[in-house]
């Protein structure tokens, strides 16, 4: 409900924690949810949220082999406006060198 009220076009939630069992919870009113959860290990996951507004899809860079807990957007302009990329990310406090070039590699992909 606040979000609505401040009007927030973006939401961006890391550590989300969640899982397929919170497909019944996660939404909100008015906007377009995007979330990467984490795989095979507990808690991370990123997610974001997108005013309904706007035509918005979901960027599969090529790299999701790639250590990385991000997820990236691109947002369709308005006439005359270019599109705009935006991106979530998580780096857990004991991420390695191989898992900071695979981020720095999606961000010069988005």
């Amino acid at each position: 409900m606040c979000t609505r009220l401040q009007g927030y076009n973006l939401i961006g939630i890391t550590e989300t924690w969640w899982y397929g069992s919170y497909e019944w919870s996660v939404g909100m009113e008015g906007y377009r949810l995007f979330r990467k959860d984490r795989l095979g290990r507990q808690g991370g996951g990123v997610a974001l949220y997108v005013n309904d507004q706007p035509e918005s899809m979901e960027l599969h860079l090529g790299m999701d082999e790639d250590p990385t807990e991000s997820l990236w957007i691109r947002i369709k302009g308005s006439t005359g406006a270019g599109d705009v990329t935006v991106g979530v990310c998580y780096r857990t406090p004991d991420q390695g060198d191989r898992e900071d070039e695979a981020l720095y590699r999606q961000i010069g992909a988005a």
